[in-house]
């Protein structure tokens, strides 16, 4: 069975939080979609609901955005491109390096609890 994230969590976990009342920012992710035909949430009793697919195109887009200055025409370009041609190239990097940011944070995640194990579990005695 696949998982399904709400946009409320899905709003946190990309910390799309209003800063003052610590409230999600949906309306940001309601406007994804309309803009990004890839961004398809499943209704279930009127409320939305993302796949884990879904979740990982939502941070793709918002990596490109934010952090890499993107308007949204310029991202539409790049989630289209297909990695064949030379114009392509430039595409190409953008989404390793994204890639590459999202391995290095779920590395420090797992180094993080690799520590807390050490330091709090339980001791090997052989």
């Amino acid at each position: 069975m696949k998982k399904l994230i709400s946009i409320s969590e899905l709003s946190k976990l990309l910390k799309l939080v209003d800063a003052k009342t610590k409230k999600p920012s949906n309306h940001i992710i309601r406007y994804w979609e309309k803009e990004f035909n890839q961004i398809k949430p499943i209704f279930l009793n009127k409320r939305r609901y993302y796949t884990l697919k879904q979740t990982e195109m939502i941070k793709l887009i918002k990596y490109l955005l934010k952090e890499k200055g993107m308007k949204v025409i310029g991202v539409k370009k790049v989630l289209k491109s297909n990695i064949n041609t030379l114009d392509d190239y430039n595409s190409f990097s953008l989404k390793t390096d994204y890639l590459r940011q999202d391995i290095k944070i779920k590395s420090k995640k797992i180094l993080e609890k690799i520590k807390n194990l050490k330091k709090h579990g339980k001791k090997n005695t052989y």
